[in-house]
């Protein structure tokens, strides 16, 4: 590997970073849940790559690699879809019968409480 190689590979690392962060952060918030199903789906395709990898049995160094790049695809896949989840659930609307007990003056809230620190 001669130093041009390094250095093309460096240049095309830092344009795709900053490329990346320029169009991340151009996305609107309404699209954040589909990226994120999406980059899940993109993490389980390379844990699916990494079984194949542990599971060759080519050497010993291989399955070693393989085995940590399965348990950290698992949990950026788990931790992605709990994420994820976790977002769609604050769009989600509550049932109209019940009241929301946090509110002051809601029905069931403490008399007296206003939410205001004194």
């Amino acid at each position: 590997m001669t130093i041009d190689h390094i250095l093309a590979g460096l240049y095309v690392f830092s344009l795709a970073a900053f490329l990346g962060y320029q169009i991340i952060s151009k996305v609107p918030q309404l699209l954040h849940t589909p990226l994120m199903a999406f980059t899940n789906a993109i993490s389980g395709i390379s844990l699916v790559a990494s079984l194949v990898v542990a599971g060759e049995g080519k050497s010993t160094l291989s399955t070693i690699l393989g085995t940590v790049a399965v348990a950290a695809a698992t949990i950026n896949v788990v931790g992605g879809f709990l994420i994820t989840d976790r977002m769609l659930k604050m769009f989600r609307k509550k049932p109209a019968g019940k009241p929301d007990a946090k509110k002051p003056g809601a029905p069931g809230s403490k008399p007296g409480t206003s939410g205001a620190k004194t």
